[in-house]
């Protein structure tokens, strides 16, 4: 045989091997979207979705047909490979205005009341399931209330909730919603569930002017939610919350012990000074920066090291102080009232604060807000509160469905890129491209 002969039949052969592979990429990956959307609708009918508030907005917009596909396609645009409703209308064939009439369809108030209650049902269950259990069955799963705020970059005045606000996150002021986010993660991330939101109004006039600032949202969030818990007779334990340092403030912390007999834990900022057991007066710089602290190894964390230390604060009063240090991050401490909590359970506590702030980057981003296309509050409120909610399903599907087995990020992509392989009749996907035949050379 001729070089050139050969040379011919090993390209063919390998031209050959990358199609069968490329075939053999694609089947597999059509496989993972139709399980991930089996795995989803599953999810949808755990958590009662299709019967609570699909069946309530088709009352309310009068419709014969079912909702159900509509609805979820609204929550999810990456079921058709789409991010604004407009592109999701082109797709689809709808209306241009028909997700504007699906978010409108029912007030600010309910849409926040049905937030309210899927966390409600979610979490009653998990309570009555382990609290009759051993102390340590219900040590795993403990509930850790979170705090979480954030600017959403929104721009119109008539939503009557865009203002100029700070954000952290950009370190300047922006013209957008304020928002703010509870949560409670139970054990170390099994669940994240949201259980209340509210957004800040900018400038309100009439009763209720002027608007609660975070702090107090903050409370009165807390406050409703265990007293909701308390109607239904589950004797929950004290909380336990964490929130960033801008959530640190002394009648808020008293607030939680007084009322609740719980413990908040915050960061600690560089301008707090206080006066430890030995008289020395420090500052939080110096508690960070300082030297000759007597460290003790974290028993669960390999190269983690803390200080506790009892201080009196000339706001807080008397107060625990817990510096961390690891390996490759900067030093900081954690701060809060007295209490008998040993330090590795504090930090524990003040990881899955950590933990989740991968969960509020990808809810951050699939919260789409820039993409949202109403002009009425009332259809704002169900954008936001329809998102969290497929933010909330997505990371039930991954982490109980599929017990871990497909991540949120696999579940976008593969509906994202492979949506129109999937069959669901539910969800009114007909797997469009089964039979079209692809040129994979």
């Amino acid at each position: 045989m001729s070089p050139s002969i050969r040379y011919a039949k090993k390209q063919a052969k390998a031209r050959q091997r990358r199609r069968l592979q490329a075939h053999e990429r694609l089947e597999r990956d059509r496989r993972q979207a139709q399980r991930a959307i089996e795995a989803l609708e599953q999810a949808l009918h755990d958590l009662g979705l299709p019967e609570n508030l699909v069946k309530e907005i088709e009352g309310r917009l009068r419709s014969q047909h079912k909702l159900l596909g509509k609805m979820i396609e609204v929550m999810f645009p990456a079921l058709c490979g789409c991010r604004t409703p407009s592109e999701l209308c082109r797709v689809r064939g709808w209306e241009t205005h028909w997700p504007s009439r699906l978010l409108g369809a029912l007030p600010h108030r309910s849409w926040l009341k049905r937030l309210r209650r899927l966390g409600l049902e979610v979490l009653e269950p998990i309570w009555r399931h382990v609290h009759d259990k051993s102390p340590a069955t219900q040590s795993r799963w403990q509930w850790t209330w979170v705090w979480d705020d954030s600017v959403f970059q929104k721009y119109g005045t008539q939503l009557q909730l865009v203002g100029r606000w700070w954000s952290g996150q950009h370190k300047r002021v922006l013209s957008g919603s304020d928002g703010l986010l509870l949560l409670v993660v139970v054990g170390d991330g099994r669940l994240v569930v949201p259980v209340d939101f509210a957004i800040r109004r900018p400038d309100p006039v009439g009763p209720g002017a002027p608007c609660w600032d975070k702090l107090t949202w903050a409370r009165v969030m807390l406050d409703e939610r265990l007293a909701t818990f308390g109607r239904r007779g589950m004797a929950l334990p004290a909380p336990m919350g964490v929130a960033d340092s801008w959530f640190g403030d002394s009648k808020r912390m008293q607030h939680v012990r007084d009322a609740h007999q719980g413990t908040l834990v915050v960061e600690g900022k560089a301008s707090y000074c206080c006066t430890l057991a030995d008289g020395h007066q420090i500052k939080g710089h110096d508690l960070i920066e300082g030297q000759g602290w007597r460290w003790y190894q974290h028993p669960g964390e390999a190269g983690v090291r803390y200080v506790r230390l009892r201080a009196t604060s000339p706001t807080y009063g008397p107060v625990t102080v817990i510096i961390v240090d690891e390996p490759g991050q900067d030093r900081f401490y954690l701060l809060c009232l007295a209490t008998e909590r040993s330090a590795p359970q504090l930090i524990r506590r003040w990881r899955r604060r950590s933990w989740i702030e991968f969960v509020f980057r990808t809810l951050k981003h699939l919260l789409a807000t820039e993409a949202c296309q109403v002009h009425s509050a009332d259809a704002y409120y169900g954008h936001l509160v329809l998102r969290l909610m497929r933010c909330f399903v997505l990371f039930y599907t991954s982490r109980v469905i599929c017990k871990g087995q497909l991540t949120m990020e696999e579940i976008i992509f593969s509906l994202k890129h492979y949506w129109r392989f999937v069959d669901s009749a539910a969800l009114e996907l007909q797997g469009l491209s089964w039979g079209a035949e692809w040129n994979l050379v």
